[in-house]
């Protein structure tokens, strides 16, 4: 193990099975778990979606699908079950899509409760199968009650795009390849590509104009979430010094 990877796992009294800057193919620990350094930086360990990440990009979450939004539960269920058996509309879930997401009850019976989810198997869009929670039930559902299911945020993570569809996630700290699990930035002083003229102390966004960039924060923009501020300038379409402060962590 390299001095800087042992006196981290000292800090933070854990050991990790991959190095912080490395990319793996294999899982190896759960997504979202987070590592914190003791210089203020912390990591989130993230699986690459679509496209090859470059250093310093700014990613979203994965684009949510509609059809998995408000879905009708098929089946009584009680304090204390560990399924909830839904159906979604006119798109399939994948086995597992959402392992280690988040269902949430977002109308009628059960309204306002939150589950952590464990797994699923594979459901066809219209018909209703099952999704096992970590967590028992907190409060009965019924046929009238309506769910939503969202992936872990560090699931199949994408380059921000000039249109947000998503929220942001953090940052890719080394160059990652489609499909690898990998330890995103989102505290702390991480190099950024920098569009437009920025200034120190100022707060920045996500960029309009080229995906995974950052701009001055403006307001009524198109996007206007705001993702960490300036330590230092460097020129436009080069790559600045941002103090990262990704919401959530």
């Amino acid at each position: 193990m390299a001095v800087g990877n042992f006196q981290e796992a000292l800090f933070s009294g854990r050991m990790y099975n991959q190095g912080l800057f490395e990319e793996s193919k294999t899982q190896k620990h759960p997504l979202g778990f987070v590592r914190p350094l003791e210089d203020g930086r912390k990591f989130v360990y993230a699986l690459n979606g679509a496209v090859a990440l470059s250093p310093s990009r700014l990613l979203q979450v994965a684009v949510p699908i509609p059809n998995h939004l408000g879905m009708g539960v098929a089946a009584v269920a009680a304090i204390g079950d560990k399924r909830v058996y839904v159906t979604p509309g006119a798109t399939d879930m994948a086995a597992n899509a959402y392992k280690d997401g988040f269902i949430h009850i977002n109308t009628s019976t059960g309204v306002g409760y939150s589950y952590k989810v464990r797994g699923h198997k594979a459901i066809t869009g219209l018909s209703s199968g099952y999704i096992e929670l970590y967590d028992s039930l907190r409060a009965a559902l019924d046929t009238t009650s309506k769910a939503t299911i969202t992936k872990q945020p560090a699931d199949s993570v994408i380059v921000f795009p000039t249109s947000q569809t998503g929220a942001p996630a953090g940052v890719a700290h080394s160059a990652v390849t489609i499909g690898y699990h990998f330890w995103m930035q989102v505290k702390g002083p991480v190099a950024m590509l920098t569009d437009g003229t920025l200034v120190i102390g100022d707060t920045v966004m996500p960029s309009i104009g080229i995906a995974g960039a950052i701009s001055p924060e403006t307001v009524g923009g198109a996007i206007t979430c705001v993702v960490g501020s300036v330590l230092r300038v460097n020129a436009n379409t080069f790559h600045s010094l941002i103090n990262l402060n990704i919401p959530g962590y």
